[in-house]
Formats: structure tokens, sequence, C-alpha cells
């Protein structure tokens, strides 16, 4: 029912450009204009990660809710967590319009956006205006002109650290020019040495221990996911988001394959999802990972769990297919979880990683 619903109102948002379809989507949800999954997750579903209790493994990623406007409309469309952001300490306004472009054709988007938000203080306020149920992680990231960009990611841990259930370390997005040089493994080192020491100080002077995890962007070279894999497990991140948008340009049809910016959507599941079974094989399942990139149907949600990922996020999905999407992934991944046997999704995680981690890494 709710798919068919969505199809009629596709066209009209469809007629939209893509940041006026956004916004528009954000202020109903705002409006608590949307459609409400009130049953509790199948316990099949249910999960301990990063020491927190997810009702189910489904989450938007990050970008949607960028300024933490509806955490928890997300989590009344039934989604196991929300994310917010990236937030950066000063407000910016991202790059030039027009900068969101949707491949129809493809069932992909790209985007330029450029890390747009209201900052630290104005997503701070929001946070802590609402009553604190369910786990809602941060994303951090840094200013475009920042003279300290690692100062930028400790800012944000230390702002948000009594509103966020869980923090994510953006270092991975394709458009704040020089981001992706903190994948780098010294400067990764360094940036993960100050967030890590800073929450062990936080968590010295008697705060929670917030699980801290650190996305990675789907373009860095094969032969590098061991090394970035070893760098993080050494300084014990509790996970890894496996991955970001792509700046690839593979087997597409749209014209607006041209658009400078990251990919996302159906053209990225294949090599998102191989480098994350890679990343599953290089840290031999010892960390949680989240499982992102062209997740638009229960087939694609079920091969992320099955290549490695624990817990998986969607977006530009929700795009194409509405959403009613979330109930039918999660409905699709019960009967996953009753065909193989087993009780709970978590035992499914990474069951085919081999045979993921085998394919070809190209998209």
């Amino acid at each position: 029912m709710l798919s068919s619903l969505y199809g009629i109102a596709r066209g009209a948002l469809f007629a939209m450009q893509p940041e006026e379809a956004h916004e528009f989507t954000l202020r109903m949800l705002e409006r608590g204009l949307y459609p409400r999954d009130a049953s509790p997750s199948a316990p099949e579903l249910n999960a301990g990660i990063f020491g927190l209790r997810f009702p189910n493994p489904i989450g938007i990623a990050a970008g949607y809710d960028k300024d933490a406007r509806v955490p928890d409309a997300v989590l009344g469309l039934g989604c196991g967590f929300a994310e917010v952001g990236t937030l950066t300490p000063q407000p910016q306004s991202g790059n030039p319009r027009p900068r969101v472009f949707r491949l129809v054709p493809d069932h992909g988007l790209i985007n330029r956006l450029g890390f747009n938000n209201g900052g630290h203080d104005a997503a701070l306020a929001r946070l802590q205006a609402r009553t604190p149920t369910g786990i809602v992680c941060v994303n951090v990231g840094a200013n475009k002109d920042s003279t300290d960009r690692a100062g930028d990611y400790v800012r944000g841990m230390t702002t948000f650290y009594d509103v966020a259930s869980m923090f994510t370390v953006n270092i991975s997005s394709p458009n704040t020019p020089g981001l992706r040089d903190l994948q780098a493994p010294a400067a990764l080192d360094a940036l993960i040495g100050r967030i890590m020491a800073t929450r062990s100080a936080l968590v010295a002077a008697g705060k929670p221990n917030r699980p801290v995890i650190v996305k990675v962007a789907p373009d860095i070279a094969e032969d590098d996911i061991a090394p970035i894999a070893e760098h993080l497990m050494a300084h014990a991140v509790d996970g890894i988001a496996v991955s970001n948008t792509t700046l690839a340009r593979n087997n597409l049809s749209d014209p607006h394959q041209a658009e400078a910016g990251g990919l996302s959507g159906r053209p990225v599941f294949h090599r998102s999802t191989v480098m994350l079974a890679k990343f599953y094989r290089a840290t031999g399942g010892r960390i949680p990972l989240i499982g992102i990139g062209g997740i638009d149907s229960v087939e694609t949600a079920l091969a992320k769990i099955e290549a490695g990922a624990s817990l998986i996020q969607l977006y530009t999905g929700l795009i194409y297919q509405g959403p009613g999407l979330i109930g039918d992934i999660k409905r699709g991944l019960v009967i996953a979880v009753r065909r193989a046997g087993a009780r709970k999704i978590t035992e499914l995680t990474g069951r085919r990683s081999d045979e993921w981690a085998a394919k070809p890494f190209e998209m």
C-alpha cells in the first residue's frame, strides 16, 4: 500500500529540483506527516552492537538529516537508528547550486553539496530539546576553510558528547577539497589518535563510553584496505562505515553522469559491497562494519549483511523506492533469518564475505 502511494507522490517530487524535493520531505517529517511504523521490530532483527541495543539494523545514511531536524521522525519510520550530519563547527553554505542531480535511468544520484549545514550550535540546540530516546549517531566533519581539521572533529565530539549515542568520523566525502587526504596513514593516525584520546579523557571524567565509527571512501585502492583497517584497529575504533559516494563513473547512461561530485545509489552497490567484504576479511570480523551504498531492495540489504555488515544504511534507494522500502527490508530480513535456520540477523553477518571479496573490484 505504502509503495503504491509513493508511486503517486514520486511524480510530484521528481518534478521538483532534487534539493527542493529533499527540503519538502524534511518539512513533512518535521510536521509529523509521514507513515509511522508503530509495531516493534521482530526479535530476529534485534542486535547488540557497539554496546548499544539496536531494534533493527537499518538506518538512513548521513546527508539526509544534515542539521538534526528529524531524528525522531527517522526512528518513527521504522529505522533502528538515526544519523545526523555531517556537522561542522561553523555554519557553511556548501557549494553553488545546482549541486544535486538525479540519474534516473541508473537509479543514482550525484551530489557536490560540500558539507552544507547550520553548524554545531543550531544542531546542538535541537538535540538538547528532544527527549533522549532511540539511537542517534552524530556525524562530524571539518569546515572547508579550517586551519585545524583534526581539531574540528575533536570539537564535534566534545560538543555533542552528551546528546549522541555514537559518532561517525567522516573523512570520506569527495566534496571538501583535501578531506580524503585524512585517510593517508600518517594523517589518519594523527586524527584518530586525537579523537580517541579525547574520548578517553571524557570517559575518565565520568562520561559514558560513546562508540566511534570511521567512514571510509569507496575510491581507496584495494591495496590500501588492509593498512587502513590495521591503523583503525590499532587505535581501537569501534567500527568502520563502508562506504561513501564515489568519484568513479562507469557504465552510466544518464547525461548528468558528467556532473562533478560524489555518485551514490545503485551504481555503487557492487564496488562498495566488495570493499565491505574486503574490510571484513582485513579486520577478521573483529569490529562491526556498517554497509552503505546502493541498498534499494531486500536482496541488496541482505547482500551487505552477508558480505560483512552488522548494520546497514540507505539513502538514494529511498528516493527511488520511497519510505516503504524500510518495512520491506525488515520483513525480508526476517524471512532470510528463518530460512537460514538462524535466530538473529547477526548470525548472517559475513557468511558470504569470501565470495564477495573474491569479486572484481571495479564498478
